[in-house]
């Protein structure tokens, strides 16, 4: 078991000591989780679909590189450094857009195409032993899942069934059961992106755990009663809250949602499943719709949180509302991440150089930060 640093005074034993307070505003530990994690692990990047058209590209900001996701004239999704080889001026600088025919970098118009290639240059055919494979762009590895495109910059990828599927198999107790959401095939009904002044792990330890939701997320525990009593969804494997007995829907009123999705087994109907997928993704299943939550650490105290709410094609095909099921998890996002922003500023208190504590029900965040101090080679004074 990893030790994490702790004070010298002992800790009664119904408590668990968390991460010292430096953890969360030190730019060089986070300077580490850039390359140890984000760098190193996969990286959900972009919704597939939201890459609809061969020349369509997003940028994304993974660690410390700017990634630029395409799609190719044969329809597949790449994945590359957002870096021209020439100088190394970055090549697209819009976060998203559509490239007629190739992508030109906009400093020296070395010019490749949507695989990578380098296919053309300012006097090129006077240097015929530039090898245009050689001096294409450097590619990144993408794998696709639940309807998401996801990268890795490490030269050997760690296996994606593991570590990124291996979570949903963890949390939800066997491989099929997030199969049954179909999550893969859904319409974006609706996406929010939220700028949060806050540590990305703040954000992690704040989903892992419902402690705080009695607290601060009184439209939730409506829908989720079970929820008041501090039991997170994550507190037991394969175990999925369940609503409130006179709750017809997950919505911010507890009203009538939508039809069930229509592999949700009867077991998983009128619960609510949480799943982390280590390092920045979470996913909220319910029956009607999935919940994707993708966080972008820019910073030690800035992380910005894209969320998506999908729903069945037919559900977004006809214009139906969506704002009461929409609300309820954008509620609990504004609830979490102001708790989130309103903790930043005391990691840098005396009050919490050694750090704070974690009750029985929170262990779950203690195994979170064993992971993290593993992932960073032993623990960071």
């Amino acid at each position: 078991m990893t030790t994490i640093p702790v004070s010298p005074n002992p800790i009664p034993p119904s408590l668990i000591a968390t991460l010292p307070g430096h953890y969360y505003t030190d730019p060089e530990i986070f300077r580490q989780e850039q390359e140890r994690l984000f760098e190193s692990m996969w990286f959900c990047a972009v919704r597939s679909a939201d890459l609809a058209k061969p020349g369509a590209f997003r940028t994304v900001q993974v660690g410390r590189e700017s990634v630029l996701v395409t799609r190719s004239r044969t329809g597949g999704l790449r994945a590359f450094l957002n870096i021209c080889r020439h100088r190394g001026a970055r090549l697209c600088t819009e976060e998203s857009g559509e490239i007629r025919r190739n992508l030109q970098c906009p400093y020296h118009a070395w010019t490749y195409d949507l695989d990578g290639k380098l296919v053309a240059a300012p006097n090129l055919v006077k240097m015929p032993d530039v090898d245009r494979v050689e001096y294409g762009l450097v590619e990144v590895a993408l794998r696709e899942w639940l309807g998401y495109a996801w990268v890795c910059l490490a030269d050997a990828p760690p296996s994606f069934e593991e570590t990124v599927m291996g979570a949903a198999v963890e949390r939800l107790g066997n491989a099929a059961a997030i199969g049954h959401y179909g999550t893969e095939n859904l319409a974006l009904g609706r996406r929010i992106t939220y700028d949060v002044k806050a540590n990305w792990k703040l954000i992690v330890e704040n989903f892992m755990e419902c402690y705080h939701c009695a607290t601060i997320h009184p439209e939730l525990t409506d829908v989720l009663p079970e929820f008041a009593e501090g039991y997170a969804a994550q507190y037991y494997v394969g175990h999925g809250a369940e609503f409130g007995a006179e709750i017809k829907g997950f919505t911010v009123d507890g009203s009538e949602g939508f039809a069930k999705l229509p592999e949700v087994s009867d077991d998983q109907d009128r619960r609510y499943y949480a799943i982390t997928v280590k390092p920045t993704v979470f996913i909220n299943l319910v029956p009607d719709h999935v919940i994707l939550h993708r966080m972008f650490p820019l910073a030690e105290d800035r992380t910005i949180v894209e969320c998506d709410w999908l729903y069945a094609p037919e559900v977004v095909e006809s214009g139906a509302d969506v704002s009461k099921s929409v609300e309820l998890f954008h509620r609990v996002n504004e609830q979490d991440f102001e708790a989130c922003e309103r903790t930043q500023p005391a990691m840098t208190s005396r009050a919490y150089r050694k750090g704070g504590v974690l009750v029985p029900t929170e262990h779950h965040i203690g195994i979170f930060h064993e992971w993290l101090i593993t992932q960073l080679g032993g623990p960071r004074a």
